[in-house]
């Protein structure tokens, strides 16, 4: 129930950033302005996307899926991009099919080749190509979707994940089919298949009745350990299970059956042990928890990181060795872990936003000693950062002209015993004796976090915020429990009370947030989407703090919504039961059972065929906002899943959110 998320900023660490950055983070105090900024006046400048960094063997060079960064939802053609990992410079690109999107590159383990997929979605394909010798080559093509394409360990297979005759993209965030005819039958199926490098026919390997969510290859390359469940892929990632998948046969065998949401896989260099992250999570995709091991044999998983006060998303062995990447508070880490002593050692941390690839946030080469990523602050546009692992340096220069347009601080705070902590974002520019509106956005999830995105000039990043920033308004982004970044037992903390404490600890954060910066109390506005929108429609029925509310994807009635949704699995490990075993439970966290409190205006808005949060959802939210008398409007994209893809619908969403705030706070 969330879209993507990346850790933090506060800290910026000038190992990695050099004395630019640690200049910049000198600005990073909120301070008060007026609504009319040099933000506003300042000329867009055109930004550079990174996105997917591929790190070869030995770490001298950086593959990455690259474009000229558009306005919202507008994201031009991208094309692979090769760079050296100590320059920045830029010594190959590929674009071999003009119509395609490209997924996450992957180098051989000889460094000669690279391997990618592109999607062509108008003809329903995707294409696995294969660079050699600076040539791109199609080596194999289906009929249907797919993603994560992994070299064999020894060079002369392809494996990656396909799902053939899709009837979606992949994703529960995707737009659902129609639901018509008879349903529930042929569901889609991503399985494992094998391509030779040189190209050729592509074998489906694992069960044709199991999706597989994750994967990797045994070192000895006779097999794979998978993450995996039958039946709709949608909604069983929360109850898939770990197995090994031998290559020849395709059978599958249980490795473990935990009783939490696992991914991450990998198998150590010895082929003896799996390790994987494993944790209490809400969305595929968005990774947090602790990282466990397990004999490939099979037996019980042993948490090998207990008590870390953080959550760990990304993962990978070096020799007996874990390096992984994690969210601790507002900063990112890299983290060495054995798994024998169950210890772990910090290597490097910094306040920055990290995006890598399919396997964590940071990408590490095969020793383990250099290490590369795709880095942002609010107030410094993305960049790639490589080198020693400890003290990789920034190597793209792209986007150096991109000026700072916010101020941002981290913002810690304590209630009922629970540390959390939240971003305060505002302009850069003091104006004394003024106290402005400010905007409260809470994050999806509820397993997430709220963690620094570039706040760019014009419509080339983050814009929203951008846009309320330049009208005078605070943005509060809090991380309460049932956050990432704390450690498991706050990521649990919120299980079988959403609404309760999650609730409180927002509110507390309001007004640590209002204590540090001349916000104006009686103007404060609430808004979030997915369980953000389920805890803004809360918050209008159990306050009257908020003035002004928009609930994107929201969750009215959690009764109605476990038989209307096609994810209900992902809430037994959060309520702890089925809703038919106990609904009471269900019942207590709906927002509409308070309905008759409700007071403040709400703009609620949701995608016709979203999978994870129908829109029948906000419907009934907003039929009894109608029969209270509260001011409300609900709008419904044509077409639109749980994430809002389409350039004129987004625009649309943003303006109507700007022009509720600006009806009721100013």
């Amino acid at each position: 129930m969330t879209v993507s998320h990346a850790p933090g900023r506060a800290m910026l660490a000038a190992a990695w950033f050099g004395a630019s950055l640690a200049a910049g983070a000198a600005n990073a105090a909120v301070t008060a302005t007026a609504a009319t900024t040099a933000a506003s006046t300042t000329a867009a400048t055109p930004l550079r996307d990174f996105r997917a960094p591929a790190l070869t063997a030995n770490g001298d060079r950086i593959a990455a899926i690259e474009s000229e960064a558009g306005v919202p939802g507008g994201r031009p053609h991208a094309r692979i991009v090769v760079r050296d990992a100590v320059s920045g410079k830029v010594t190959a690109e590929y674009d071999p099919c003009a119509g395609c999107s490209y997924d996450f590159p992957n180098w051989s383990p000889d460094r000669r080749s690279l391997a990618f997929i592109g999607a062509d979605a108008a003809a329903g394909t995707a294409t696995l190509w294969v660079v050699r010798d600076g040539r791109p080559t199609a080596a194999a093509t289906i009929g249907g979707v797919a993603n994560t394409a992994r070299w064999s360990p020894d060079g002369s297979r392809i494996a990656l994940l396909a799902t053939a005759g899709a009837k979606k993209q992949t994703g529960a965030v995707e737009a659902g089919e129609r639901l018509v005819g008879e349903i529930g039958i042929n569901e889609d199926a991503q399985r494992i298949a094998i391509v030779p490098a040189a190209g050729g026919a592509v074998r489906m390997v694992s069960p044709d009745a199991t999706y597989v969510y994750e994967y990797d290859w045994t070192p000895d390359g006779k097999g794979f350990i998978a993450t995996s469940a039958k039946g709709n892929g949608d909604n069983n990632w929360w109850v898939a299970t770990l197995g090994h998948i031998d290559a020849a046969s395709g059978a599958l065998r249980i490795v473990a059956a935990p009783k939490m949401q696992i991914s991450l896989p990998h198998v150590s260099t010895d082929g003896r042990t799996v390790a994987f992250v494993g944790g209490l999570m809400s969305d595929f995709g968005s990774v947090g928890g602790d990282v466990f091991t397990v004999p490939l044999a099979g037996g019980e998983p042993v948490n090998v990181t207990p008590n870390y006060a953080g959550s760990f998303n990304g993962l990978a062995w070096k020799g007996a060795t874990l390096l992984a990447s994690s969210l601790q508070g507002e900063r990112m880490t890299v983290t060495a872990i054995d798994p024998q002593l169950r210890s772990t050692r910090t290597l490097w941390a910094g306040a920055v936003t990290a995006n890598g690839s399919r396997d964590g946030r940071i990408v590490f080469s095969a020793d383990g000693g250099a290490a590369a990523s795709v880095f942002e602050t609010f107030d410094k546009a993305p960049w790639i950062g490589a080198g020693r692992v400890n003290e990789p340096v920034q190597i793209t220069r792209d986007n150096d002209g991109a000026a700072p347009q916010v101020a941002a601080r981290s913002i810690t705070w304590t209630n009922e015993g629970y540390r959390s902590q939240g971003w305060l974002v505002g302009p850069r520019q003091a104006q004394a004796g003024r106290r402005h509106p400010m905007v409260v956005i809470v994050h999806g999830g509820p397993a997430s976090a709220a963690t620094p995105r570039y706040v760019g000039a014009g419509e080339s990043a983050n814009p929203l915020v951008r846009e309320l920033v330049e009208r005078g308004y605070y943005v509060f982004m809090p991380n309460p429990r049932g956050s990432y970044g704390q450690g498991l037992a706050f990521t649990a903390a919120n299980r079988r009370d959403f609404g309760g404490g999650d609730w409180r600890d927002i509110l507390a954060g309001v007004d640590a947030a209002i204590a540090q910066a001349p916000v104006d109390a009686g103007r404060l506005g609430l808004m979030g989407h997915s369980y953000g929108g389920f805890m803004t429609m809360w918050g209008v029925t159990h306050s009257t703090r908020f003035k002004a509310a928009v609930a994107g994807a929201g969750i009215a009635n959690w009764i109605s919504y476990y038989g209307q949704n096609g994810i209900d699995q992902w809430m037994v490990p959060f309520f702890g039961a089925t809703m038919y075993e106990d609904p009471a439970a269900y019942r207590r966290a709906s927002p509409i059972e308070a309905i008759r409190n409700a007071r403040t205006p709400t703009l609620l808005y949701v995608g016709e065929r979203d999978v994870e949060t129908p829109a029948v959802q906000s419907m009934e939210f907003w039929h009894g906002l109608r029969a209270m008398k509260v001011p409300t409007t609900l709008v419904i994209y044509e077409g639109e899943g749980h994430a809002i893809r389409r350039l004129e619908h987004q625009l649309d969403q943003r303006r109507r959110t700007v022009e509720w705030f600006e009806m009721y706070l100013k």
